[in-house]
């Protein structure tokens, strides 16, 4: 193995380049993953613009991997094996950690953020954070269950039941994911609020019901609900002008859940909230039970994700791939590849 790596490294807002960099060193009992894909989202799209709280410069961006075990750790999955990256980091000190829950650790950070992540031909990881990828699955298709680890924990957080009419507000990666999912839980119908009409476009072909243009999700909702509202609605936007909605879009006793991360306080009508005596369930990112989950419902091939458009740049191509990201026009997950000849033509 070479000492030196391609690696995509951040060096100031709005600027990203290939670069090459040494093999970072393998600390003791750790294991050494080669990267097949990296995907993008929101997260790195503040980070590549100076705008993440958290994130420092120089950093390889990253945290939705897939791979093969490169150099096997002293526990964990054995070399060769491909593998898909749980990439939180947690204090396991703090209440949250200490209680099991150290996915909303005080002090949570992820690799590719916190710390070097996996936009590079090399990561180097903890054996506990690396989960086995079944025979048949590839690794394309792997890379999605760091976001459909959300969607998986949405859903599980909601308290949908069979038989529910889901409303679901933004049809970008975890807002499709998310109503995927909805419908492998039993949902009897997902309803879709879009501004981007490829988006909408994908989320109709998909077989969701789209709330056409000039509608609002209410309107569409009434004769499907009897004018009663969502039985459990996701807000997969975290945008103000959808805060507002939320509300009136849910039923009464309805379950409203906040998938989309907010940049800021934002209002919400509680006094509708409170009549309603609805239940509103924040959401940050998954347990390690969810990804396994995700894992499993790719093996499976239970919401088949052939479907789900992605497009793969070659690491040497990063800015194109961050263009394409933040258009959001022709795939719904921009991925980045350090593998010679598995970028898309």
């Amino acid at each position: 193995m070479s000492a030196t790596m391609r690696a995509a490294v951040w060096t100031a807002a709005d600027e990203v380049a290939q670069m090459d960099v040494p093999v970072p060193e393998v600390p003791a009992g750790w294991a050494l993953v080669k990267v097949a894909y990296n995907g993008i989202c929101g997260t790195d799209l503040s980070i590549l613009h100076g705008k993440h709280p958290r994130a420092q410069a120089p950093l390889i961006m990253g945290h939705e991997m897939s791979g093969w075990v490169a150099r096997a750790g002293a526990t964990g999955p054995a070399e060769g094996t491909l593998v898909t990256v749980e990439p939180l980091i947690s204090c396991g000190t703090c209440q949250a950690c200490r209680s099991g829950s150290s996915h909303v650790c005080r002090r949570l950070g992820l690799y590719g953020i916190d710390t070097d992540g996996g936009m590079a031909e090399y990561v180097a990881l903890p054996p506990a954070v690396l989960h086995a990828v079944p025979d048949g699955v590839d690794a394309r298709t792997a890379v999605l269950a760091e976001p459909l680890a959300v969607a998986v924990h949405a859903v599980g957080r909601s308290g949908m039941e069979r038989g529910d009419v889901v409303a679901v507000f933004g049809a970008g990666p975890i807002g499709i994911l998310t109503a995927l999912v909805a419908r492998h839980e039993g949902a009897r119908e997902v309803v879709i609020t879009e501004p981007s009409v490829w988006r909408r476009d994908v989320a109709a072909a998909l077989g969701f019901t789209v709330v056409p243009d000039g509608m609002s999700m209410a309107e569409t909702l009434e004769p499907l609900t009897g004018g009663e509202g969502a039985d459990t609605t996701f807000d997969s936007a975290g945008h103000p002008s959808v805060a507002v909605q939320l509300a009136a879009t849910t039923r009464v006793h309805g379950r409203i859940v906040v998938v989309g991360v907010y940049k800021e306080p934002t209002a919400l009508d509680l006094q509708a909230i409170c009549f309603k005596e609805q239940s509103l369930v924040g959401v940050r990112v998954y347990t390690s039970p969810d990804v396994t989950r995700a894992i499993g419902l790719i093996a499976e091939d239970a919401l088949d994700l052939s479907r789900f458009p992605t497009k793969a740049f070659d690491l040497s191509d990063t800015g194109a791939a961050f263009a394409a990201a933040t258009q959001g026009q022709d795939c719904l997950k921009v991925l980045v590849t350090p593998l010679d000849g598995k970028a898309d033509a």
